[in-house]
């Protein structure tokens, strides 16, 4: 596994990443997906913070840092820092000097780069011919024994993700794929799997309320008979 160090700046600008994610089943339209809440509520909670608060965030960020990649706040309230980002690519790209499946790259980035900006940074240190429209970057989160993928937009602030959540790339980290492939093709085999044992639970679960639920509709009909039995 290679890395790389690219830096990105670009001029303030107030805003915070709405996650999107690409899991199984898409809800009906008009209806957020599960977790939509949180993440608007976690959009509300930073957009209130004051420079005060941010730069006590980054403070407690520095301090756990262990790789001395750490965020610098500016006088204006936004800050810099690093991300790192693995490239997960299926197909061959056209470049001069194509980066390799798995390779790592350390983007130096401002808290108001976007994703796309993001994508376009990797794609230039890489040479990559491809238009960046045919990449998508993703977060993966690790919570327990489960691995949650979720596709970004192109909107959303990589580094106020990587500031949430913390300098541990166990906890986060990003992942540049191919965005033309199919949904599942986007996912890797144990990130398929992995979802493949939390339908399975969800299935299980699901099976059990039904079996309660008619359980308790069987004994209320059997009470109901009884009493329509007993003689006058």
């Amino acid at each position: 596994m290679s890395s790389g160090y690219s830096s990105l700046e670009e001029d303030a600008e107030d805003f915070f990443f709405t996650a999107r994610t690409s899991f199984f089943r898409r809800p009906p339209p008009g209806k957020p997906r599960a977790g939509a809440q949180d993440v608007e509520k976690e959009k509300e909670t930073h957009n209130s913070l004051s420079k005060e608060e941010i730069q006590e965030k980054v403070h407690k960020y520095n301090a756990a840092v262990t790789d001395k990649l750490k965020m610098t706040l500016n006088s204006n309230g936004t800050y810099t820092g690093f991300i790192k980002v693995q490239l997960e690519l299926c197909k061959p790209t056209s470049a001069a000097s194509g980066p390799g499946n798995g390779c790592v790259n350390t983007l130096h980035i401002s808290s108001t780069n976007t994703v796309g900006e993001v994508i376009e940074a990797l794609l230039k240190k890489f040479l990559v011919a491809e238009s960046p429209a045919k990449f998508a970057l993703y977060k993966r989160c690790h919570r327990e024994d489960q691995v949650y993928a979720c596709k970004l937009s192109d909107r959303e602030r990589p580094l106020h993700l990587r500031l949430a959540a913390g300098p541990r790339t166990d906890t986060l980290s990003f992942v540049l794929r191919e965005h033309e492939a199919g949904e599942w093709e986007a996912f890797s085999l144990p990130e398929l799997h992995n979802f493949l044992r939390m339908l399975d639970r969800e299935e299980a679960e699901h099976l059990q309320g039904l079996r309660r639920r008619y359980a308790a509709y069987r004994l209320q009909l059997e009470e109901a008979l009884r009493a329509l039995c007993k003689p006058d």
